[in-house]
C-alpha cells in the first residue's frame, strides 16, 4: 500500500471540504495521541496542561496537513 496514496498528498483533492476533512482528521489522531502518551506517561497533575498539549499537537498537525494539500509546502 503506498502511503502517500491513501493519505492523498501526491494527489490531493481539489476541493476544499475534502481538505479540511483530512486536515481535521489528522488533527484529531495527533490530539488523541498526545493524550494517550500523557496518559501512559502518568502525568495527570496537571490536566489542563495535558489538554493544551493535545490542542497544540492537533493544531499543527491541522495547518501542516492543510499546507501540504493545498501545496503550499512540498512534501519530502
Amino acid at each position: 500500500m503506498d502511503r502517500s496514496s491513501v493519505l492523498n498528498m501526491r494527489d490531493p483533492p481539489n476541493d476544499w471540504k475534502d481538505q479540511l476533512i483530512n486536515a481535521g482528521i489528522v488533527a484529531g489522531v495527533a490530539a488523541f495521541t498526545t493524550l494517550a502518551s500523557i496518559s501512559a506517561a502518568g502525568i495527570r497533575t496537571a490536566p489542563g496542561t495535558s489538554l493544551l498539549a493535545a490542542a497544540i499537537a492537533a493544531g499543527l498537525n491541522f495547518f501542516t496537513s492543510l499546507a501540504i494539500q493545498r501545496g503550499l509546502k512540498k512534501a519530502e
